[in-house]
């Protein structure tokens, strides 16, 4: 074996694992094992363990560094597991110098733990890559680290505070995947909507979004990560309206339809802000649909809350929900909240997710009988303007062919392709 990587969370993670393969390959090492981890659960955190564990059982011989959000957060908890031969912080991961002296020098014990202090980062390196191993559609790095200290959340601990690649770099990057062919590019970050807030001139999410599409002309499809909307500027809104090039698929950081709970967790929109924001979305953009991420069972949730939050889904015609049992993160605030049982948490997740379900279903049916312009992921499947899995007889992976929609299963669409158009 060379260099495996084995990738958990996020997408600006699949992006960062892209560099990190990268300058380890740079920097000659070789027979390793990268683990990307995520930090978001207890879950995750659970699923990097047994990853390493297993990695270690089917390469015996190769080095195990282990990185990511999870390292950065909690690094004793790698660096006790016998399996590990490397814990490396979430800044120290994209540094070729910290492959090039396991290379040189081998591992030395005493430093098993490489992680210094995220907080102290002040910039984020434009990485330049190709395309990323297996994926028809590329991601983008933005932004990284948060500003914000919502009261559930881990990550500006493992990311830092917010910091913003800048614009030629990011514009540069983009112009690079479409000459190697690809046809969509995602914007990704921690917090994207805080783009530009460092930089010089304080350029804005949607500065970026219309500069992006203005001076890539050859990229057909560009679509946004989470985004926070109560930070959606007048730029980012034009974009939405008049760019048929931006998807109309939008996955917003909501977390909860109650205005207590949102107080609570230090947000910093109400439900009510949401529910105008997709009002204002669909006015200038009305095939645009939502996504959204949704804790259930946040501390303090009374039923009352809980139905807010279940009411919005409707009142903002949410589709695609990522549902989120809610997991105390220690070191936060809400960790030290009054919990509430598991058994009613489990219970409100499996509701939310029924919901989600539905809305899931309603578009699918409205979807019977359109045509779509279908970005191919695999031979047999890939993904509309919307974001909907479609089933389709086509087989270049990364090509968009335009495709009737004839039905669905209770997943995704159904479709035939009609024409081949990039």
């Amino acid at each position: 074996m060379t260099i495996d990587v084995v990738t958990f969370g996020c997408r600006l993670n699949a992006y960062e694992s892209e560099v990190m393969k990268s300058e380890a390959e740079a920097a000659g090492l070789k027979d390793a094992v990268l683990i990307n981890t995520c930090a978001v659960t207890n879950e995750a955190v659970r699923q990097a363990r047994q990853s390493i564990r297993k990695a270690r059982r089917e390469n015996p011989e190769a080095r195990i560094i282990v990185t990511g959000c999870a390292a950065q957060t909690e690094s004793s908890t790698f660096a006790e597991m016998d399996e590990v031969d490397l814990v490396l912080g979430n800044s120290e991961k994209l540094e070729r110098a910290s492959y090039g002296s396991v290379a040189q020098f081998g591992l030395d014990e005493s430093e098993k733990v490489r992680v210094n202090d995220i907080m102290s980062v002040r910039e984020t390196a434009g990485h330049l890559i190709d395309g990323l191993q297996g994926r028809a559609r590329a991601f983008v790095q933005v932004q990284n680290g948060c500003d914000h200290r919502c009261t559930f959340c881990i990550i500006p601990y493992g990311r830092g505070n917010s910091r913003s690649v800048p614009m030629g770099v990011i514009i540069n990057q983009i112009k690079r995947l479409v000459d190697n062919g690809y046809n969509e590019v995602v914007l990704t970050g921690v917090d994207i909507t805080s783009f530009g807030a460092d930089l010089p001139g304080t350029p804005t999410l949607g500065t970026l979004t219309q500069k992006i599409l203005s001076l890539v002309p050859d990229l057909p499809r560009l679509r946004l990560s989470s985004i926070d909307s109560i930070e959606a500027d007048d730029a980012l809104m034009d974009a939405i309206a008049g760019e048929q090039r931006l998807l109309p698929h939008l996955h917003l950081s909501l977390q909860a339809g109650d205005n207590m709970i949102l107080k609570r967790m230090k947000r910093r929109h109400s439900r009510e802000d949401t529910i105008r924001f997709c009002e204002d979305v669909r006015k200038s953009r009305p095939d645009a649909v939502f996504g959204a991420d949704i804790i259930a069972g946040f501390p303090t949730e009374t039923e009352e809350m809980f139905e807010n939050t279940l009411k919005i889904v409707d009142e903002c015609d949410l589709t695609y929900l990522h549902v989120f049992p809610f997991s105390p993160r220690p070191g936060t605030p809400a960790a030290r909240m009054p919990q509430m049982p598991r058994n009613i948490i489990k219970e409100r997740a499996g509701r939310l997710r029924e919901r989600g379900e539905r809305a899931l279903q309603d578009l699918l049916k409205a979807e019977v009988g359109k045509l779509r312009d279908v970005l191919v992921e695999k031979e047999g499947l890939g993904r509309t303007e919307l974001f909907t899995l479609v089933e389709l007889d086509a087989k270049e992976a990364g090509s968009i062919v335009k495709a009737r929609i004839t039905g669905h299963t209770s997943r995704h669409l159904l479709a035939e392709s009609i024409t081949s158009t990039l």
